[in-house]
Order: structure tokens, then sequence, then C-alpha cells
């Protein structure tokens, strides 16, 4: 089934096109991975697609309506959530009110909000951490916090920027886990990242953009053998 239906969306800033009449379907369950070099469109592509930015012609539909034009806050009711390459959490609040502030989003009450946090931070593994001032975490802990906060929003599409990036070997390895987890949740997902290993390992299909041009479209065992993704990004061969 359908969940998130982008058609033909384009962004122009000026006189340069970021995102060119890019297409595809998002089936629900499903764990897409996003890839290109740098400037390739990415993360304009998630600002188009989250209404932090409009897109200058195309589409973005959520099942089956419409959400082009949409504030950030209103996306985000409708069931999109998204993370930040640079992680941006209220350091000066604890891990567990960070996380219970973005769950009352859906829940007035404060005592089931901080259930619900008290919940998410279980699945992201922050559950020994929920007293100590965001501030205080480690990089890869804040990138949990700020997947955390996301999850708060009662998502049915989560939008991944680089959740891996700056991490070490063994830090990605529990990354992958935990986006895998998080899919197994109900929670879709579209996954950002250069860690080529870290794709291979977690999504279901991979789109590459290139110059904001969607250059292929297809499982990732395909997407390393495809001439264009290994000319434009690849250099050679990932496994």
């Amino acid at each position: 089934m359908t969940l998130l239906r982008v058609a033909h969306l384009t962004k122009d800033f000026g006189g340069l096109r970021a995102v060119s009449d890019l297409s595809f379907d998002l089936a629900q369950g499903e764990l897409l991975g996003l890839i290109g070099p740098n400037g390739a469109g990415k993360t304009t592509a998630f600002n188009l697609m989250a209404g932090f930015i409009a897109p200058s012609t195309g589409e973005v539909e959520l099942w089956g309506e419409s959400i082009v034009g949409l504030k950030p806050h209103a996306v985000v009711r409708r069931g999109i959530a998204r993370t930040f390459q640079v992680v941006k959490p209220f350091r000066k609040l604890a891990v567990l009110e960070n996380v219970t502030l973005a769950a009352f989003l859906h829940e007035p009450s404060r005592a089931k909000a901080e259930a619900d946090a008290a919940r998410i931070l279980d699945i992201v593994n922050l559950s020994s951490k929920r007293d100590s001032l965001a501030s205080d975490l480690t990089l890869s802990e804040q990138k949990r916090l700020e997947i955390a906060r996301a999850l708060a929003t009662r998502p049915k599409i989560l939008f991944l920027d680089e959740p891996m990036g700056g991490l070490n070997p063994t830090e990605i390895e529990h990354a992958c886990e935990l986006v895998r987890r998080i899919r197994d949740t109900g929670v879709t997902v579209i996954l950002v990242e250069h860690h080529m290993k870290a794709i291979m390992r977690t999504a279901d299909r991979v789109i590459v953009l290139h110059h904001g041009v969607k250059i292929a479209d297809a499982a990732p065992q395909e997407i390393v053998r495809h001439p264009e993704v290994i000319k434009a990004y690849l250099g050679e061969r990932a496994g």
C-alpha cells in the first residue's frame, strides 16, 4: 500500500535547480535509502517533503492527500517527522524532558506524555540517561535523543538525515540495528546516509540522486552494480 507519493517534485533556488522532477512511491512499512554525493539534493528533498520549504513545482501526497503548502508542524501532525544532520536538543533540559515535550503533540496529559517518552527512551537505549542533561550526552547519544524526539510525535514516516554521521564503526552498527528496530515497530523510514555499508545492511530499496536528478531506484544489491551510480557516487563497488 502506498503511504507517500512524490510526483515531479522540483525546487529552484534562483538559477540553481536543487531537485529536478523527483518522483517515487513509498510503501507502508518500507525502509528506503536516499543517497548521493554532497550537493545531490538529498536534504533539500527532505525539506520539501517535510514542509520546511515549498516546491517550485510538483506534489507530495500522504495517504493520497496533498501536504504541499502545509507548515512543518502541520506536516508533523499528519504523521511525518524528521531528524537533522546537526542535532538540536534542548541542551539544558533532561533527556526525558526533551522527549516529553515532543510527546505533548498528541498527548496533553503530562503523566501519559512522560510514560510515552520513557517507552521511547527504552527503544533507543537511552533509559539510563533519562535524568541527564542533553548537553552531557555523547554525539551518539544525542543522535539517539534526536530520533527519540521524532518518534514521540507518533510518525507514520520517519525521515532520518545522516543519523550515523560522525559515529565510529561500533556506533554505526548499533545505529543500523536501531533503524531496523524502528521499522519493525511499524514506522516507515526514509534514511539519508553516506555510509554505504550501513545503507546496504538496512534499506529495502535505494534511490540515488545526482545533481538533483534521480539516477537509480532499485534494491541495494542492484544499486552497487549500477554504472551511473558507480560513476557518480561510489567510485567502486561497495560490499
